[in-house]
């Protein structure tokens, strides 16, 4: 069993097609076959099987692809930590929900850059799953979204408030009302981030603890997305004020005056449990529970900032 089979395989998985992973391989879709059995040879299980004119990933196959992407991304782990011990060049991988990755990390990225010069950040932005997915494969050194599940795989540290709030468009009809109760917008169309999004869970939370039964709502996959859907009038979402403070400052969503709101939650850095932080990491991990890092998003946030309580 080689790497390169793994990383073939993993590529069919991902793709469901000899012919794209051969695409993103950049190989012949003779090769990609010819990994693929030599693999299934060696384990003596069917990792794929025909389904019409395609194939299709066994439950056998789904099994494995799981160890397959822990392995190749330990591999990678290990390489990394071994260039960083012997003075080459470090890299630190972080894996961030999307709310975080496109509205918060880059202050908290330009200071540990002042801080660490020689460091190469690569980062990655997706939902809450899959920034759990990453760490588990080793994909990642941490992560950065909201609380860890409760599986004793990820832990986290709180390292910052997250608030979230009811926002729409100016011309709502309960834009500027006093307070009110959430069960008002019971029956609002609620715009929401797909599964597996964190801002979706919370959403979700908040019916439940509001008694929202089953509102109608709308699935869109970026927040950019949901704040242009929210400013049009197609419906109110719950969102991180970090998100909309921009969009709160210039008139073009308003906060609705929802009791019980805002949420206050926390942005956590996520990482492996029982794991040793390479000094990349744990210069990141320092970072975070200092008060520059509160300085730096405040800075960031500016104008804004009145938004963000």
């Amino acid at each position: 069993m080689t790497f390169g089979q793994l990383k073939t395989f993993l590529e069919v998985v991902r793709h469901g097609s000899i012919r794209a992973a051969a695409a993103s391989l950049l190989v012949t879709e003779p090769s990609v076959s010819a990994g693929v059995a030599s693999l299934q040879r060696e384990l003596g299980v069917a990792l794929v099987e025909r389904q019409g004119r395609g194939i299709r990933v066994t439950p056998a196959g789904q099994e494995f692809a799981g160890y397959a992407s822990q392995i190749l991304g330990l591999y990678d782990k290990a390489a990394r930590r071994a260039r960083e011990k012997a003075g080459q060049t470090a890299e630190l991988r972080l894996s961030a929900v999307t709310t975080a990755g496109e509205s918060l990390m880059a202050p908290i990225l330009k200071l540990f850059r002042q801080g660490e010069p020689g460091v190469e950040l690569w980062m990655e932005v997706g939902n809450l799953q899959g920034v759990f997915d990453s760490l588990l494969s080793y994909q990642v050194d941490l992560g950065i979204g909201g609380r860890p599940p409760d599986n004793g795989e990820i832990a986290g540290d709180p390292f910052l408030d997250n608030r979230l709030v009811v926002v729409a468009s100016p011309e709502h009809h309960l834009a500027g009302a006093g307070p009110f109760e959430a069960a008002l917008l019971s029956k609002e169309t609620w715009l929401l981030r797909e599964g597996g999004s964190g801002t979706r869970n919370n959403t979700e939370e908040f019916f439940a603890e509001s008694n929202i039964d089953a509102p109608p709502f709308m699935t869109l996959g970026s927040n950019g997305a949901v704040k242009q859907a929210a400013s049009a009038g197609l419906g109110v979402t719950l969102i991180s004020t970090h998100a909309v403070a921009a969009e709160l400052e210039s008139g073009t969503l308003v906060r609705l005056d929802v009791a019980g709101t805002p949420l206050v939650r926390s942005w956590h850095v996520l990482y492996r449990s029982q794991t040793d932080h390479s000094p990349s990491a744990e210069a990141f991990l320092e970072l975070l529970r200092s008060l520059n890092t509160r300085e730096a998003v405040d800075r960031w946030f500016g104008a804004s900032r009145q938004f963000l309580s």
